[in-house]
């Protein structure tokens, strides 16, 4: 019998890979890309555990696992820092050092 790939290996390293870029963005679409993708994974993992021989990228779907949780961790630390940051200085404030930054940049 052919080997065959598991199901939901490229979708979430797909999703793991976007939510590591929104980590640098904002830590929220991080956390759910990167939970999405852990979801996914523990899926596979159950459906390699039943017939492991069927399957044959079990080292890639352990890679994306690696990185599903490094997204995770990393968008939890930049939204704690964020919340941090807010709770210390207040939402005017940030709103504020917001649009200067923006004004420097000519965004705005």
């Amino acid at each position: 019998m052919e080997q065959q790939k598991l199901p939901n290996v490229t979708i979430a390293m797909v999703l793991s890979i976007l939510g590591f870029l929104c980590c640098c963005v904002a830590g929220l679409p991080g956390i759910i890309l990167g939970g999405i993708a852990l979801f996914l994974v523990s899926k596979d993992e159950k459906l390699y555990k039943e017939n492991p021989e069927d399957y044959s990228n079990y080292s890639t779907l352990k890679t994306v696992k690696i990185i599903s949780i490094i997204v995770l961790i990393l968008g939890l630390i930049y939204f704690i820092m964020n919340a941090w940051t807010i709770y210390q200085t207040g939402w005017d404030a940030q709103i504020e050092q917001s649009r200067e930054l923006l004004e420097q940049l000519g965004i705005e």
